[in-house]
């Protein structure tokens, strides 16, 4: 079970349902008229500290009779360390960072296009931030926001993610043209919308095997890469940096991603 604090595409901010996807099942579900744009607020009224948090896990987890692991997303932004850190101590599985290029099917465009940190100096920034108090261990560390190849994962797991999160590259594994109608509800590909005659021009068969072939290749290429690099199970991987160099980036940047400029010896 996830429990969403923020979302990479638009830190800070709520949900926001465009009223041309506020259809008749959703006014009921929502009690909010036909049409009318669906606003849900930034915070969750019962967490207001760490405490709070941790009794919120605390119940579901004994609601679950913890068979069902938590998971607490939240966006990469500048501070996003030592907020991990607290979600940890609060007793979650795993901490989800989503970064700045995260998909969603509506935004403002200036939140979108301008707040938020890229994923791979988040991830690193938490990984080392648990690394350094002992805790890291206690929970996984799930990226996404960004994803759109197997040497971006690679990448990622190197920086210290347990794994990674998909989302853009999924749908467009299913069909999608990235037209970037989402927020119409009008999909012309039947994917990010709840119209019944435009649901039909998806075929759940063939997006099923086009997604499997995704993964199926994006797997092979990270094994060739792990072989590359002499290593022979992705595990060992995790947080191993070495493996890693900066190409064109500031001193500043590659010190926060704990890697070495392009040239230098191990």
């Amino acid at each position: 079970m996830e429990i969403k604090i923020g979302q990479g595409a638009k830190p800070g901010i709520g949900g926001h349902l465009p009223g041309e996807k506020v259809s008749r099942e959703i006014s009921q579900t929502r009690m909010i008229p036909e049409g009318t744009d669906a606003i849900s607020p930034a915070p969750h009224h019962d967490i207001y500290s760490i405490e709070d948090l941790k009794q919120l896990i605390y119940g579901i987890k004994e609601a679950t009779r913890y068979k069902k692991p938590i998971f607490v997303k939240i966006a990469a932004v500048h501070n996003v360390a030592p907020i991990a850190s607290g979600i940890v101590r609060a007793g979650a599985d795993a901490v989800v960072l989503d970064g700045l290029l995260g998909g969603t099917g509506a935004a403002p465009a200036a939140i979108r296009n301008n707040v938020g940190i890229p994923i791979e100096l988040a991830v690193s920034a938490v990984d080392t931030r648990l690394r350094e108090e002992g805790i890291r261990n206690q929970a996984s560390i799930i990226a996404a926001g960004g994803f759109r190849s197997s040497g971006d994962i690679t990448k990622a797991i190197a920086l210290g993610a347990d794994a990674v999160y998909i989302g853009t590259s999924a749908l467009i594994s299913l069909g999608c043209h990235v037209c970037q109608k989402c927020y119409t509800g009008k999909c012309n590909w039947g994917i990010a919308t709840q119209d019944p005659y435009l649901t039909k021009r998806l075929n759940p068969d063939i997006g099923n095997r086009r997604a499997a072939n995704l993964i199926r290749g994006w797997s092979m290429e990270i094994k060739e890469m792990l072989g590359g690099m002499g290593i022979n199970a992705i595990d060992s991987l995790r947080g191993n940096r070495e493996h890693l160099r900066g190409i064109n980036m500031y001193e500043h940047e590659l010190e926060i991603l704990g890697i070495k400029a392009a040239g230098m010896a191990w």
